[in-house]
C-alpha cells in the first residue's frame, strides 16, 4: 500500500506539497488548474451530472456559485461542496477548487449585507471602518464555501464620466492605497486558512480611459503610470501581501494589460516580488482576438495572456483549454512555464486550507448573513460615507420644522441605493424570471428607503408628504405638478435625486453605464429647479456614483447632501444626518467639476493645468476633501520637526485640533506636501496623510504626523525613484483648498536613489 503522498500530508511544508503534486501531473491535468468553470452557463441552480464528469482532471477555480446563480446562502453552500465532493472523492489527484465571488460592495450574493459603494467607503477616510467592512464579508463569502472575492478596484480615477468611477476610492493614489490595504487586510485575514483572497484590480491605471469610455486606451506616461497608477497596487503588495491581481481590459500605448509582460511580470513579480497568481478579467484572453485584434486566434491570444504573466483564464474555460494545450504541444509555451503558474495556483490551495477543509456547513451559512452586527456596521459605515457639501443653516432640520415634502426617483427606491456590485443592480435582468421582481425591489436584502427613514426619524410628530416628480431618466414632466403641490403644502424639501447603478446600460452608473455629461440625468434638474421656485427650503441628496456637475444648483439649493449609493441601511442613515442624530463627518474622495469639459480635474496636477477657459476657470465646484459639519474645528500650534531631515530620516508635524462648536462630530485632518522645485515638473500639492478624528465640544487633541523623507520620492529624468534635497512645503488642512496651517522643513544632503520603494505612508498619534 502507497505511504500518503507528501502533498496530502498537512504537516509537511508548503513549497514541499507543491512541488510533490506538481510532479504527479500530467500535462493536461496542470492546464486544468489555470481553469474555471461557470456553472451558471448551464442555466441551472446546479453542476449537473454529465458536466461534473468534464472534470475528471480536476479544475481550478469555479465561478460564483453563489453571486451568479442568484440562489440562497444555503443552497450556494451546498452546491460548493456537491462540486468539491467530486473534485476530492473521483479525480485521480484530489484537488479541490478554489470557488470565486465578486464583493465589492459586500459579497455578491442573495441575502448578504450590502454596505456602501466603494466611493462611499472612500468618502469615509477610515481605513480602520473599511478593515471591519472588508471583514463582515470575509465571514460571509468563506460561508458560502467561496475562498476568493475579486475586490478591491485600486484604479485612480481621472475622468469620472467613467460609468465605474463609483467603484473606485476616488481620485489620490495615497487614500486609494490606503483604503486598499485595510480592504485586502481584512479580507485576507490573519490566517488565510480562515481567510478570502483578495483579488485588486484593474492592473492597471483603467480609471483613466479615454473619454471616459469603459475599456478605450489609456494615454499615461511611464512616470505617471508609476506615481499615480501602480502606486496602490504596489502597497497592496507589500503592505498587505494581496496574493491575486487581476488585468485590466484596455490598452497602454498600443500593448493591452492582458498581453503586457512588463506590467504583469517584469514590475508585479520582477520589481515587486509579488508571490500570489494573476487571473484573467472576464474574457480578457479572447479579447485579444476579438477586441484589440493583436492575436490572430485563441491560441494565440493564450500565447500571448500566458507568456505576459495570466496564470488564470476566468470566467471559463476558452482559450486556456484545448488552444493553450495546443501551444504546449507546439513548443510555443514551454511546460516549465506551466509549471510556474500551477504552483502559484496549488500554492494558494495549500495556505488555504482547501486540501484539509474543502467543505462548509450549509445549515449554518444562512446565520452568517446579515446579522445584526452586520446591519450596525452598514449603517455606521453609511452614515461617515455621507458628504455634507453645502449648508446655509436649514440642516440639522429643526423642530419647528412640522411638514416636509420628500420628493424625487431615488427617494422612495430601495433598488436604487445599491452600487453596481451589489447582487441588486448585478443581477438585474431585461426579461427577469418568476419572482425576481419582487426580490429586485426590495433589494435582495431588507433594505430601508430613505422615504422609510426619514418617516422613521419624523416618528409622526412631523407630516411627510411624498411625490416622486419623475423618473431617472426619460422626459416627462407629468408627475411635476403633484410635487410642487407637495413643496408648497410643507416647510421644507427633500429632494432626493441622482443616478441608478447597473451594468452595461441598464443603469446611469456602473460598468458600462459612460456618460457623456455629469450633470442629473432626464429631467431632474427642472425638477429642482421647479422646486426652488416655491420659494421653500430645498435640501438636495444625491444618489449617485459619480460626481455631479450641479451648476446653478450649488447656489440655490439651502443644502446639499452626498449620500453616494449607501447601501441597505441608507435611508436610516440619511435620515439620521437631517434630522441630526449624527453629525456628518464624510469627504470627497474625488473633486466635483462644474462642468464636464474641466475633466481631468483632479486637485493634484501640476501648476501648468490651472489656466482658465473662457468663460470658466479651472477650479472645481467642490475640491478633494470638501466636506461641512454641523460643529466648528479649530486648529492652531503647528509645529515641524527637526526643520532639516535627511533623505533617510522623517519628520514630525504637530498641531492642536480644537472642536469649538456645540456637537460632537468628526473631522478629517488631511497632511499634503508640495516640493516647489524639482528635477521634473511635480504636483501643486500631493496627500502624504489624513486622520479622522471625533471630538466632544470644546476637547481638544494634539495631531502628530510623521512623515517619512522617502514618501517624497519620484521618478526623475532617468525613471529613477530618488529622494532630492532641498525645501518642501506643508499644508495642514480640512481639504485640499481649506487650508488652515502652513510650514516647511528641508531635505539636506544630495540626491539619494531608491532602489525600490518601501514606506508608502505616513503614521498618526492622536494624544
Amino acid at each position: 500500500m502507497e505511504d500518503k503522498p507528501v502533498y496530502l500530508d498537512s504537516s509537511a511544508p508548503v513549497e514541499l506539497r507543491v512541488r510533490d503534486l506538481l510532479k504527479r501531473m500530467t500535462l493536461e491535468e496542470k492546464l486544468a488548474q489555470l481553469q474555471s468553470v461557470w456553472p451558471r452557463v448551464f442555466g441551472v441552480a446546479a453542476m449537473p451530472r454529465e458536466k461534473l464528469e468534464e472534470l475528471k482532471k480536476g479544475i481550478g477555480e469555479l465561478t460564483r456559485l453563489s453571486g451568479a446563480l442568484g440562489v440562497n446562502p444555503g443552497d450556494g453552500a451546498r452546491i460548493a461542496n456537491e462540486i468539491q465532493r467530486f473534485l476530492v472523492e473521483k479525480t485521480r489527484l484530489h484537488v479541490p477548487a478554489i470557488v470565486h465571488e465578486e464583493c465589492l460592495t459586500g459579497f455578491l450574493a442573495m441575502g448578504a449585507t450590502v454596505f456602501p459603494q466603494a466611493i462611499g467607503l472612500a468618502s469615509t477616510w477610515n481605513p480602520e471602518l473599511v478593515e471591519k467592512v472588508a471583514s463582515v464579508i470575509r465571514r460571509q463569502v468563506r460561508a458560502s464555501g467561496a475562498h476568493q472575492g475579486l475586490a478591491p478596484v485600486l484604479d485612480v480615477l481621472r475622468d469620472p464620466r467613467w460609468g465605474r468611477t463609483e467603484e473606485t476610492y476616488g481620485e489620490d493614489p495615497y487614500l486609494v492605497a490606503s483604503m486598499g490595504v485595510a480592504y485586502v487586510k481584512g479580507l485576507q485575514g490573519e490566517d488565510l486558512r480562515n481567510g478570502v483572497i483578495a483579488t485588486v484590480k484593474h492592473f492597471a491605471a483603467h480609471g483613466f480611459p479615454e473619454g471616459g469610455r469603459n475599456c478605450a486606451p489609456v494615454h499615461a506616461g511611464p512616470r505617471e503610470l508609476r506615481e499615480v497608477f501602480l502606486f496602490p497596487f504596489e502597497a497592496a503588495v507589500k503592505v498587505a501581501g494581496v496574493l491575486s491581481v487581476m488585468n485590466a481590459y484596455h490598452e497602454i500605448d498600443g500593448v493591452p494589460c492582458a498581453s503586457s509582460r512588463m506590467l504583469l511580470t517584469d514590475i508585479l513579480r520582477g520589481e515587486w516580488g509579488f508571490q500570489g497568481f494573476v487571473v484573467s478579467d472576464y474574457f480578457a484572453i479572447r479579447m485579444l482576438e476579438n477586441f484589440h485584434n493583436t492575436a490572430k486566434d485563441a491560441k494565440d491570444a493564450a500565447v500571448q495572456a500566458f507568456q505576459a504573466g495570466i496564470d488564470i483564464e476566468l470566467p471559463h474555460v476558452d482559450c486556456y483549454g484545448e488552444p493553450l494545450l495546443q501551444a504546449v504541444r507546439e513548443g510555443r509555451v514551454s511546460e516549465g512555464l506551466i509549471d510556474l503558474a500551477v504552483s502559484r495556483v496549488l500554492r494558494a490551495k495549500f495556505l488555504l486550507g482547501l486540501f484539509e477543509n474543502p467543505y462548509v456547513n450549509p445549515e449554518e451559512a444562512k446565520s452568517q448573513f446579515d446579522r445584526d452586527e452586520d446591519r450596525a456596521l452598514a449603517l455606521r459605515a453609511a452614515r461617515e460615507s455621507i458628504v455634507l457639501l453645502k449648508n446655509n443653516g436649514v440642516l440639522p432640520i429643526r423642530e419647528t420644522v412640522k411638514s416636509i415634502a420628500v420628493i424625487g426617483p431615488n427617494a422612495d427606491s430601495k433598488r436604487n441605493l445599491h452600487g453596481d456590485y451589489s447582487f441588486t443592480a448585478h443581477m438585474d435582468m431585461a426579461n427577469p424570471p418568476p419572482g425576481y421582481d419582487e426580490v429586485f425591489k426590495e433589494g435582495a436584502v431588507r433594505t430601508v428607503s430613505i422615504l422609510e427613514g426619514i418617516r422613521s426619524r419624523a416618528s409622526g410628530k412631523i407630516l411627510v408628504k411624498y411625490a416622486k416628480g419623475c423618473d431617472i431618466t426619460g422626459g416627462s414632466r407629468e408627475e411635476f405638478s403633484e410635487a410642487v403641490k407637495a413643496a408648497l403644502e410643507s416647510d421644507v424639501v427633500v429632494a432626493v435625486m441622482g443616478e441608478k447603478s447597473g451594468m452595461f446600460e441598464r443603469g446611469v452608473s456602473g460598468e458600462g453605464c459612460d456618460r457623456f455629461s455629469l450633470g442629473l440625468p432626464g429631467v431632474q434638474e427642472d425638477l429642482v429647479r421647479e422646486l426652488c421656485k416655491t420659494g421653500k427650503p430645498v435640501i438636495l441628496v444625491l444618489v449617485n456614483g459619480r460626481p455631479i456637475s450641479l451648476g446653478w444648483m450649488a447656489e440655490n439649493c439651502s443644502a446639499i447632501l452626498e449620500a453616494w449609493y449607501p447601501g441597505e441601511e441608507g435611508g436610516n442613515a440619511v435620515a439620521d444626518v437631517l434630522f441630526g442624530y449624527y453629525n456628518p463627518g464624510g469627504r470627497l474622495p474625488v473633486s466635483f467639476p462644474k462642468d464636464a469639459g474641466q475633466i481631468p480635474l483632479n486637485y493634484n496636477r501640476k501648476p501648468s493645468s490651472f489656466r482658465s477657459y473662457v468663460g470658466m476657470d479651472a477650479k472645481p465646484a467642490f475640491p478633494f476633501g470638501h466636506g461641512l459639519s454641523y460643529t466648528v474645528f479649530e486648529y492652531s500650534s503647528l509645529e515641524i520637526e527637526p526643520q532639516e531631515a535627511s533623505s533617510t530620516g522623517s519628520v514630525k508635524i504637530r498641531f492642536k485640533l480644537r472642536n469649538t462648536g456645540g456637537l460632537k462630530g468628526d473631522e478629517v485632518v488631511q497632511l499634503y506636501v508640495r516640493d516647489p522645485v524639482a528635477s521634473v515638473t511635480r504636483p501643486v500639492m500631493e496627500l502624504k496623510g489624513f486622520k479622522r478624528l471625533s471630538l466632544e465640544p470644546g476637547e481638544t487633541r494634539m495631531v502628530e504626523f510623521t512623515l517619512y523623507t522617502e514618501q517624497l520620492a519620484f521618478y526623475d529624468e532617468h525613471m529613477r525613484l530618488v529622494v532630492e534635497p532641498g525645501v518642501f512645503e506643508v499644508f495642514i488642512g480640512a481639504s485640499s483648498e481649506d487650508i488652515r496651517l502652513r510650514g516647511s522643513f528641508k531635505v539636506t544632503g544630495e540626491a539619494r536613489t531608491i532602489g525600490f520603494r518601501t514606506v508608502f505612508f505616513s503614521s498618526v498619534r492622536v494624544e
